[in-house]
């Protein structure tokens, strides 16, 4: 709760936590709470869906997404954390962005909320 309201979480957008990826000026960064809070290392790129994510980090560090080593796909929400794909589906549903729980084993798209 914050100034006796209810916060209520969901999800922004689409999200790769790419884990072995350098920032460059982490101590600057992180202090201001540009990266998402959960997240200790590497980097997070967000976009409409994960596609553009991975078009951002090919863009930037000119490697495929399988050479940036782990990495997780996922959503940023709006209190920014960084979430995967089934923690994505029950924060989605739970704020009603979509009408029915996700069933299959690998949890939330994009293409599920818009």
């Amino acid at each position: 709760m914050e100034n006796n309201k209810i916060v209520k979480e969901y999800i922004l957008c689409a999200a790769v936590w790419y884990k072995e990826l350098q920032l460059k000026k982490p101590e600057v960064l992180r202090l201001r709470g540009l990266s998402p809070y959960n997240v200790d290392k590497g980097i997070v790129l967000c976009g409409w869906r994960h596609g553009n994510c991975i078009y951002q980090m090919v863009a930037i560090y000119g490697i495929y997404d399988e050479d940036a080593g782990e990495s997780v796909q996922g959503f940023l929400t709006s209190l920014n954390r960084f979430v995967d794909r089934k923690e994505g589906a029950e924060i989605a549903f739970k704020s009603r962005q979509i009408e029915k729980p996700i069933t299959h084993p690998t949890g939330l798209f994009s293409e599920d909320l818009y």
